[in-house]
């Protein structure tokens, strides 16, 4: 009777591995029929500043005002000290920003998503964001609200990449097989790639709201796995010195580490120039980082870009 009871309880056991195993398989391996889909990962960078000198006044005027940028940031009630640092921040130099919410808060403006699951808060926003402003923007940044984002970094980062191609750019993490943008550097989108996620969307077997995994994907994680289902794949970005541009930590913690691991260059060894994200940032520190990336100039010195990105009209721009 032991032996039964033993054999019967290795046969659940043994029972729930093989499910376990064989549901993990259906969610992360990915593909239409039984053809499998090859994908190198990519390193893009940012323009070559001589190729934008070259361009003549015309086209750099034209270039400028051609790159206009919708910002999405997911917050939560416990994040108002941090919602009002990006509202009075970085996110003014975006062309437009929404603060999608998992509930309505009276005091700050959102768009309520009565949901506390941030996957299915993500799902959302990325399908009312399509259905309005699809013919308005070409470029779409999600953000949390520990980001703070320099959005004309961003603008000269997506100068010649061109929208119609399907583009998901970002910090790159690969976990497996699957390499996803994180999302705690913030995550870009072009027009086709949020069109070709806006139809995933509505496929539950491919781009499930809740999951049918035992255990759970992080949100960022899941959106890579519907967007590789319609041929969308995480593209590290980076400056011409092949340094992340997109940052999941914050720069005193960046400066911290160059400190100890390249002493004689902290700086070259800490981050990019063309910096577009920094993460991690307390509501105070973003304010600094207003301070330093915005406000403090060396009197009687001139900045030569070669282009100028404008903050939306009716702005209080800093």
């Amino acid at each position: 009777m032991i032996s039964e009871s033993s054999s019967f309880v290795k046969g659940v056991v043994l029972g729930g591995a093989f499910c376990m195993l064989v549901t993990l398989l259906g969610h992360i391996k990915v593909g239409h029929g039984t053809k499998a889909h090859h994908h190198e990962h990519h390193h893009i960078q940012a323009p070559n500043k001589e190729d934008v000198l070259n361009l003549s006044e015309g086209e750099r005027v034209e270039l400028s005002k051609s790159i206009r940028v919708y910002c999405i940031i997911l917050v939560k009630p416990k994040d108002l000290g941090h919602w009002a640092a990006v509202k009075e921040t970085w996110s003014k130099h975006c062309d437009k920003v929404e603060f999608y919410s998992s509930e309505n808060v009276k005091v700050f403006d959102s768009v309520a998503l009565n949901t506390n699951d941030l996957w299915v808060m993500m799902r959302k926003a990325y399908k009312i964001t399509y259905e309005r402003y699809k013919d308005e923007f070409s470029w779409f940044f999600l953000a949390y609200p520990t980001t703070f984002a320099i959005i004309e970094n961003l603008k000269y980062f997506l100068l010649k990449k061109d929208p119609s191609q399907p583009f998901y750019i970002g910090h790159t993490v690969k976990s497996g097989d699957l390499e996803y943008v994180d999302g705690e550097g913030g995550i870009v989108l072009s027009i086709e790639s949020l069109t070709r996620l806006s139809r995933v969307l509505e496929d539950s077997d491919k781009c499930p709201e809740q999951g049918g995994m035992i255990w759970k994907l992080a949100e960022d994680k899941q959106l890579a796995i519907c967007l590789k289902y319609t041929g969308v794949f995480a593209e590290n970005a980076e400056d011409a010195e092949g340094k992340d541009v997109f940052n999941t930590k914050s720069v005193g913690a960046l400066i911290k580490e160059a400190m100890s691991t390249h002493p004689q260059q902290v700086v070259d060894g800490c981050c990019s120039d063309m910096a577009i994200t920094f993460s991690g940032l307390a509501p105070n520190h973003m304010h600094v980082m207003m301070y330093g990336v915005y406000r403090l100039r060396p009197y009687g010195h001139t900045y030569n870009d070669a282009l100028v990105f404008l903050p939306p009209a009716g702005s209080d721009n800093d």
